[in-house]
C-alpha cells in the first residue's frame, strides 16, 4: 500500500496542509476530486487550507487506500492546541506580515503566543533582525539558535524597547542568565553573539559590544571511544542500514548532519573520494573512501529493500534524508546495548576517527581538511587526548616502585 505524508505548509499568506507521496495515478486520481485542493509549483506537492474539517476529510478519504503518515501535522496541531491560532495572532500582531510567522516560530517547547507578548517596537525589531539573518544567509540552525536567544531578551524587557538599552543593562541581563538561569559559558557566548549581530548588523553600531567582556570558555577535550569500545558497539547493531551510518561516520569522520545528507552521488569509488557537499561553514571538503567502507555500503544497497534513490540513507516514510535525531537514537541505542557507560552522543566517532589518525602519526594538517576545520587551532585539541607521545612516558611512580622496591 502507498504511503502518503501530510505536513503543515505556509503558501501564499495562509496555513495549508501539503500532501506528499510518490507518484501514482491512482492517488493523483483521488487527490483531484478533493474539494479546494491545488498543486504547488514551488513545493511540489498538491496542498489544501488548513481547516479541521479538512483533516478530517483527508483521514477518511485514504483511509484504506494508502498509509496516512501524519506525524508532523499532529505536532504542529498540538502546537497549535497550546496557543492561539495563527490567523488570530497575524490580527494581534499587526507590525509582522504573515510569510514570516514560519521564520519567527519557536520550536513546540514554547508557544507561539509567548513571542506576541512582546511590544509591537520588539515585535519590529525581531522581525528586523531575522530578516537581516536571512539575508546574510546564516544557516537554519544558526538562525534558529539566534532568534530563540534574542526571543528571550525581548520576554524579560516587556515594554522596554530593545535598541534602548545601554552597555550597562546589557551586562546586567548577562549576569542574569548565568546566575539565575545557570547557562554554561558556551551558551553566554552564543547569547553574546545573538545580541552583537542585532547592534552592530542590526542597528550598525560597530563598537557597542567593545567593553562588554566574555566569559572564559571552559577547555573541553574531544570524548572518544578506544577500539575495543568501537569494536563492542558495531557488533551492537544488527540493521545493516543502521551499521553502514556509523561505520561510514567512523570510517571518514562525519558529523551527523553531514551522514544524513550523503547522497549515492557523493561516493566516488573511481577516485576512493566522498564528497561532502556545503558542510558547516557552508564548505565543500573530500575526505578518503575506505575500500573497507566501500565494500559495506556496496553490500548495503544490495541488500536493503527499498533501495535508496537519492540519499544514501534515505527514510522509509519520506524517501528524504534521514532525520539527525534518529542516527543520534541509532548509536545510543547501540552504546547501551555494548554495555559501553561513557557519556558520549554519535558525534564522539569523528572525534575518535580524528585521534586514532594521530595515534597512528598522521600530519595534523592532513586531519585539519578531513574534518572541514577553518582553524588548525580547533584540531590541535586532539592533540591532548593522543596517546601517540604520552606512551613512552613513564609514571615517577613507576620508577620508585622500581628503583626502591618499596611495598604494596
Amino acid at each position: 500500500m502507498s504511503a502518503i505524508v501530510l505536513k503543515p505548509l505556509f503558501h501564499r499568506n495562509r496555513e495549508c496542509i501539503g500532501l506528499y507521496f510518490e507518484h501514482n495515478k491512482i492517488l493523483n486520481a483521488i487527490v483531484k476530486k478533493i474539494p479546494d485542493v491545488s498543486w504547488s509549483k514551488t513545493h511540489k506537492c498538491w496542498y489544501i487550507p488548513y481547516t479541521q474539517k479538512n483533516y478530517i476529510l483527508l483521514s477518511n478519504v485514504f483511509a484504506g487506500k494508502a498509509i496516512v503518515q501524519n506525524t508532523a501535522l499532529k505536532e504542529y496541531l498540538l502546537q497549535k492546541s497550546e496557543s492561539k491560532s495563527i490567523t488570530h495572532i497575524v490580527n494581534t500582531a499587526k507590525s509582522i506580515a504573515t510569510p514570516d510567522l514560519k521564520k519567527i516560530m519557536p520550536p513546540p517547547t514554547k508557544t507561539v503566543s509567548s513571542i506576541f507578548k512582546l511590544s509591537n517596537a520588539n515585535i519590529e525589531a525581531l522581525e528586523k533582525f531575522i530578516q537581516q539573518l536571512h539575508l546574510k544567509a546564516y544557516s537554519p540552525s544558526t538562525i534558529k539558535t539566534y532568534r530563540n536567544e534574542f526571543i528571550q531578551l525581548l520576554q524579560l524587557l516587556k515594554n522596554k524597547p530593545v535598541h534602548t538599552l545601554t552597555e550597562e543593562e546589557i551586562k546586567r541581563y548577562l549576569v542574569y542568565v548565568m546566575q539565575k538561569e545557570k547557562l554554561s559559558e558556551n551558551t553566554v557566548h552564543s547569547h553574546l553573539n545573538a545580541l552583537k549581530f542585532y547592534y552592530e548588523k542590526v542597528l550598525c553600531r560597530e563598537k557597542f559590544f567593545f567593553e562588554i567582556p566574555r566569559p572564559k570558555k571552559p577547555l573541553q577535550l574531544p570524548k572518544l571511544l578506544n577500539e575495543t569500545e568501537l569494536k563492542n558497539l558495531f557488533n551492537a547493531l544488527v540493521n545493516k542500514k543502521h551499521k553502514a551510518m556509523l561505520f561510514t561516520a567512523y570510517s571518514a569522520g562525519l558529523r551527523v548532519s553531514e551522514i544524513v545528507n550523503l547522497k549515492i552521488a557523493d561516493i566516488d569509488s573511481k577516485r576512493m573520494q566522498i564528497f561532502i557537499e556545503r558542510a558547516k561553514g557552508k564548505k565543500d571538503r573530500y575526505v578518503n573512501l575506505s575500500p573497507v567502507l566501500l565494500d559495506i555500503l556496496r553490500n548495503y544497497i544490495k541488500l536493503y529493500i527499498p533501495k535508496p534513490k537519492t540519499y544514501l540513507f534515505e527514510s522509509k516514510q519520506t524517501e528524504s534524508c534521514y532525520p539527525t535525531r534518529t542516527v543520534q537514537q541509532i548509536f545510543t541505542n547501540a552504546k547501551n546495548k555494548a554495555g559501553i557507560r561513557k557519556e558520549v552522543g554519535v558525534h564522539s566517532l569523528r572525534h575518535s576517527f580524528a585521534t586514532h589518525l594521530l595515534d597512528k602519526g598522521t600530519d595534523i594538517r592532513f586531519i585539519k581538511d578531513l574534518l572541514g576545520h577553518f582553524d588548525i587551532r580547533t584540531t590541535e585539541r586532539y592533540l591532548h587526548v593522543s596517546k601517540q607521545k604520552l606512551i613512552n612516558i613513564i609514571s615517577p611512580l613507576d620508577d620508585l616502585m622500581q628503583k626502591e622496591e618499596i611495598e604494596w
